[in-house]
C-alpha cells in the first residue's frame, strides 16, 4: 500500500492528537524590502516560536494541497518540487503531492540558483513550491525557471512572478482525491548529495517509501507514546525516513530549528522527546558543552529520552564511548544508508549491539549485503571491497541518466554503494572509506576515515577531515584539516606527537588548522577542501618544477 494510507489511518485513529510540533528558539519577525531589481527578507527581532498541528489537520492540509495541484492541472506522474525550510507545511505538502499520484521532488535548501535550475531541468519539474528564504535565488533565474513551470509561493509578501499557495488552497476540498496509487507507481525523486559534482536525480517507487517506513519502525520500535525530535532538513531521505517511524506508530514529532546544544536539550526536556537522531558534529557539540560545564544534565528533564541514533557519516567509536559516560542508559544505533537506498537502515548497528560500536552493523530489516572485488566476486572475511546492498528500498534508476545507473545498479538488483567496507567473522560490516576518497600514497592505500577516527581521539580536536594532496615523489600524501575545540590552542608538533600511535605510512604529512565544512546532512565537503588546499599544493608543486 502507499505510504499515504498511514496518514489516513492516523487521522481516523488519532485525529485530535498532536502530530507535528514546530519549534524555533530564534524565530525572527521579518519584513519585505524591495527596490529596483533587488529584494530581500529583512529580519527585525527574535522571538520564541512554537506551533503544532493534529493528525486531522495534517491530513486535511495534505488533501487541500492535493486538490489544489489537481485543479492546476497536475497529473499522475508529473513532478512537483519542494524548496522550503523545515516547517509545519513541509510534510503536508509532500503528502499532498503523493496523494495526486505526482512525484515529489525535494530540493536541498542550500542549492544556489544555478543548482535549482539544473535540478528542475534534470528532473523535468512541472511545479515548484518554494518558501520566503529562496525569493532572491528564484528571482535570479525566474525567466528560465518559469518557462513551462508553475511557481507557487508559501509565505507572506508574495513575489509577483509566483502564485500564492495559501490563496490557492483556501477554497480547496479537505477530502482525499480519488487517485489510485500502487506500490509500483513512482513516488519521489531525491538528489545525490553532490559531493562529487552536480547532483544526480534518484527515482524511487512508492514501494521504496513504504519499505523505509517499515525498516525504521522495525529497527527503533516506535510506539504511540514516543516523541521523535527531528533536527535535520526534511528534504533529505534521512530525516524524513526516520520520521516515517513516527508516521507508522501515529506518534508525535518535533521539528527543531537550530542545532545549539541548549536548544536540543531544551526541546527534549519541554516536549518530552524520547528519540533523537543526531549528526556527528551535533553530538560532539553536546559532549563539548557538557565537558566544559556549559550544559548541565540536571537543568533538564531527560529521563524519558531512550534512544539516540546517528547516521549520514562514519561515527567515531571514541565519541560514542564518551556519550555513554554521560548517558549510560541510552539505547544507541548507527544507521547506514544512502539516497539510492531510500536513506537510513540498509545497514544498521542495532540497539542490542553496543559492544560493536565502530561497525556500521548488519543488514537492515528486509535488506541483503555483500562486499565485492573489482571483478564483482565476493571477498573473503576480513578483506576490503565495495559494499553492495539489495532490497525493496533500492532506487529504480538515476532519472534520465542510464550510463550512471548502469555503473551502480546491477541487473539482479544489487546496488553498488561506492563505499569500501570489510566484514568481520561475526557478520558485522565496517566502513573503511568512500571508494573515490582512497588516497594512494607511494603505492599504499590510505583510508581517510581510519586516520580521522584516530585523530578524533586527541582531546583538543573538535572535527577533522583527511584529504589527498599532490606530491611529487609519492603521488599523493594525506593532509589533515583539523578544527580545534573552541577556546583551545593546538600546534602541529602536538598532532605529530599524537600520530606516533599510528603506523608511519598512515600518518598525515601535512597539518592544516581550519574549520571543517559539512553539508546539511553532516557529510564533510571534501571536494571543497580539495579545491581549497589541493589546488594550492598543485600550484606549489608545478612551481617547483
Amino acid at each position: 500500500m502507499p505510504i499515504t494510507e498511514y496518514l489516513v489511518r492516523n487521522r481516523k485513529e488519532y485525529g485530535n492528537e498532536v502530530a507535528l510540533v514546530d519549534v524555533n528558539p530564534e524565530q525572527k519577525d521579518t519584513q519585505r524590502i524591495t527596490w529596483k531589481d533587488f529584494s530581500l527578507i529583512q529580519p527585525t527581532e527574535k522571538r520564541f516560536y512554537r506551533k503544532e498541528i493534529t493528525w486531522r489537520v495534517f491530513d486535511e492540509k495534505a488533501n487541500r494541497c492535493a486538490n489544489m495541484l489537481l485543479g492546476l492541472g497536475v497529473h499522475k506522474g508529473d513532478k512537483v518540487a519542494i524548496l522550503m525550510m523545515n516547517c509545519l507545511e513541509w510534510l503536508p505538502i509532500y503528502f499532498g503531492i503523493l496523494k495526486t499520484g505526482a512525484i515529489a521532488v525535494p530540493f536541498n535548501f542550500r542549492y544556489s540558483s544555478d543548482e535549482i535550475l539544473y535540478c528542475a531541468e534534470l528532473a523535468e519539474v512541472d511545479v515548484l513550491i518554494f518558501g520566503p528564504q529562496f525569493v532572491g535565488r528564484i528571482e535570479e533565474i525566474v525567466d528560465k525557471l518559469s518557462d513551462h513551470r508553475l511557481l507557487v509561493y508559501v509565505g507572506e509578501h508574495q513575489p509577483t512572478y509566483a502564485e500564492n499557495y495559501y490563496q490557492l488552497v483556501a477554497d480547496c476540498s479537505s477530502k482525499a482525491p480519488e487517485i489510485e496509487i500502487t506500490d509500483d507507481d513512482y513516488g519521489a525523486i531525491y538528489f545525490s548529495s553532490g559531493t562529487t559534482g552536480f547532483p544526480k536525480a534518484i527515482l524511487h517507487k512508492h514501494r521504496s517509501l513504504m519499505h523505509a517506513a517499515k525498516v525504521e519502525q522495525h529497527h527503533h520500535g516506535q510506539t504511540h507514546d514516543d516523541c521523535f525530535l527531528c533536527i535535520p532538513p526534511l528534504y533529505h531521505t534521512g530525516a524524513k525516513m526516520h520520521w516515517f517511524g513516527s508516521l507508522v506508530s501515529g506518534s508525535r514529532a518535533v521539528l527543531l530549528h537550530g542545532t545549539r546544544p541548549e536548544y536540543i536539550f531544551d526541546a527534549i526536556s519541554k516536549e518530552h522527546c524520547t528519540i533523537v537522531w543526531l549528526l556527528v558534529p551535533w553530538a560532539q557539540d553536546i559532549l563539548d558543552a557538557l565537558d566544559f560545564g556549559e550544559l548541565k544534565l540536571e537543568d533538564y528533564k531527560l529521563d524519558q529520552w531512550r534512544l539516540m541514533h546517528i547516521g549520514a557519516q562514519p561515527v567515531p567509536p571514541s565519541m560514542i564511548r564518551h556519550w555513554m559516560d554521560y548517558f549510560p542508559n541510552h539505547q544507541y544505533d548507527t544507521n547506514y544508508g544512502l539516497s539510492e537506498s531510500i536513506g537510513p537502515g540498509c545497514v544498521h548497528l542495532g540497539v542490542e549491539n553496543i559492544n560493536k560500536v565502530g561497525a556500521i552493523g548488519v543488514p537492515g530489516y528486509g535488506w541483503e549485503c555483500k562486499i565485492i572485488n573489482e571483478d564483482g566476486s565476493e571477498v573473503e572475511f576480513g578483506e576490503t571491497g565495495e559494499l553492495c546492498v539489495r532490497g525493496d528500498g533500492v532506487m529504480t534508476c538515476y532519472y534520465r541518466n542510464p550510463e550512471a545507473t548502469a555503473e551502480v545498479l546491477q541487473p539482479d538488483g544489487w546496488l553498488r554503494t561506492g563505499d569500501v567496507a570489510m566484514q568481520d567473522p561475526d557478520g558485522f560490516y565496517f566502513l573503511v572509506d568512500r571508494k573515490k576518497d582512497v588516497i594512494v600514497s607511494g603505492g599504499e592505500n590510505l583510508y581517510p576515515v581510519q586516520i580521522e577516527d584516530f585523530l578524533r581521539g586527541y582531546e583538543k580536536i573538535h572535527d577533522v577531515a583527511v584529504i589527498g594532496l599532490p606530491d611529487e615523489r609519492l603521488g599523493e600524501i594525506a593532509g589533515a584539516v583539523i578544527q580545534v575545540k573552541e577556546g583551545m590552542t593546538c600546534t602541529e608538533e602536538e598532532i605529530n606527537e599524537f600520530c606516533k600511535g599510528m603506523p608511519r605510512y598512515k600518518r598525515p604529512r601535512k597539518i592544516i588548522f581550519a574549520d571543517v565544512p559539512r553539508n546539511p546532512t553532516g557529510k564533510i565537503e571534501k571536494p571543497k577542501l580539495r579545491k581549497m588546499y589541493g589546488e594550492e599544493y598543485l600550484v606549489a608543486f608545478e612551481n617547483r618544477k
